[in-house]
C-alpha cells in the first residue's frame, strides 16, 4: 500500500471521527493528514511527512482553535423557557423522596420531577423554590 493512500485513509478517518462529534477535535489531524499526503507526491521520506504532519496538525491547533473557541463559545447561550422557572416556587404533588428517587411538583401550570437538594423529604403540599433544572429534574429546597 503507498504512503500516500495511507495519508489519504488517515485524512478520511479524521474528518469522519469529526463528523461523528461536536467539538473540534480532529479536524487539526485531517489537516496535517493532508498537507502530508500532499506532500507524499513530492517527498518520499516517511519521515518528513510525520514531521509535516505533526507540525500542521500543531500550528492548526494553535492558530484556528482560540477562532473556533469564540465561535463556538457558550456566551451567547440563549435560556429556554424552562430556564425561567429556577427562583419560582412551586408545589409538591408527590412526596420528595432522594432515596426512593421519587416527586413530583407543579410550577406555572407544569409538573416537573423533583429532587431535594439537601437530603431532607419534602411532604406533598409543601410550598418550595425551585434551586436548578438538570435535564427533566428540577432540583428544589424547602421555602425559607
Amino acid at each position: 500500500m503507498s504512503v500516500t493512500l495511507i495519508w489519504a485513509l488517515l485524512v478520511v478517518a479524521f474528518a469522519v471521527a469529526e463528523g461523528a462529534t461536536v467539538g473540534l477535535t480532529s479536524i487539526w489531524f485531517a489537516l496535517g493528514a493532508l498537507a502530508s499526503m500532499i506532500a507524499s507526491f513530492f517527498i518520499k521520506g516517511i519521515w518528513t511527512q510525520i514531521w509535516i504532519f505533526l507540525i500542521v496538525s500543531l500550528l492548526t491547533l494553535l492558530a484556528l482553535r482560540p477562532i473556533a473557541a469564540r465561535y463556538f463559545s457558550k456566551k451567547d447561550h440563549q435560556p429556554t423557557n424552562a430556564d425561567r422557572i429556577v427562583g419560582k416556587e412551586a408545589v409538591v404533588l408527590e412526596e420528595i423522596c432522594n432515596l426512593e428517587n421519587r416527586g413530583r411538583i407543579k410550577v406555572m401550570g407544569q409538573e416537573w420531577a423533583a429532587r431535594s437538594v439537601g437530603e431532607e423529604n419534602i411532604s406533598k403540599g409543601a410550598v418550595v423554590v425551585i434551586q436548578s433544572i438538570e435535564g427533566v429534574k428540577v432540583y428544589v429546597s424547602p421555602r425559607p
